[in-house]
């Protein structure tokens, strides 16, 4: 086989919490996607955060924004995500970053996990600026208040924080 070279796909894994996707993640994705084969979203099952969406619901958020498209696998995660992304042979964790603040903590990990597998690279994505400023909890904390983020994540998700969130209102009135 002289000159020629295997093409080994290349994966990567996109790790969150994900409670909601939001469209600032689905412009990440598709940014990864454009530099890897295929991507992993891996979403926490033990996250320090206490989801308003269980895992089941943000699988199906995620699932149900990507449908119909190819080089997306969307798992559950827990333990340590190095150890993860080597189990599935990806060269890298891709992460999001806005401002600065972002950066220093992502950094941090960074460093860890390249003490722990030197295999698996991090890679810091920045959003496009039209999503430059929203994270998750500003989506639900505006969602909960009755703000409206239809803009800022895909409709199925607007309507799952509608219904959570006026079924907690109803419940709160009983």
């Amino acid at each position: 086989m002289t000159g020629q070279q295997i093409h080994k796909p290349s994966i990567a894994i996109y790790p969150g919490t994900f409670d909601p996707i939001t469209n600032g993640h689905i412009d990440i994705i598709d940014r990864a996607l454009n530099l890897f084969d295929s991507l992993i979203i891996a979403v926490a099952v033990n996250s320090a955060k206490d989801p308003v969406f269980t895992l089941k619901e943000r699988i199906r958020m995620i699932e149900e924004s990507f449908e119909g498209r190819q080089r997306i696998q969307v798992q559950s995660v827990s333990g340590l995500l190095v150890d993860y992304a080597y189990q599935q042979n990806a060269k890298a964790i891709v992460r999001g970053i806005r401002a600065v603040s972002d950066f220093d903590y992502e950094f941090q990990l960074a460093l860890m996990n390249r003490k722990l597998k030197r295999e698996v690279e991090s890679v810091f994505l920045m959003p496009g600026f039209r999503w430059i400023y929203i994270s998750s909890s500003i989506i639900k904390d505006a969602a909960r208040n009755g703000g409206d983020v239809s803009d800022l994540v895909p409709s199925h998700v607007n309507k799952m924080l509608i219904d959570k969130f006026s079924s907690v209102k109803q419940t709160m009135r009983a």
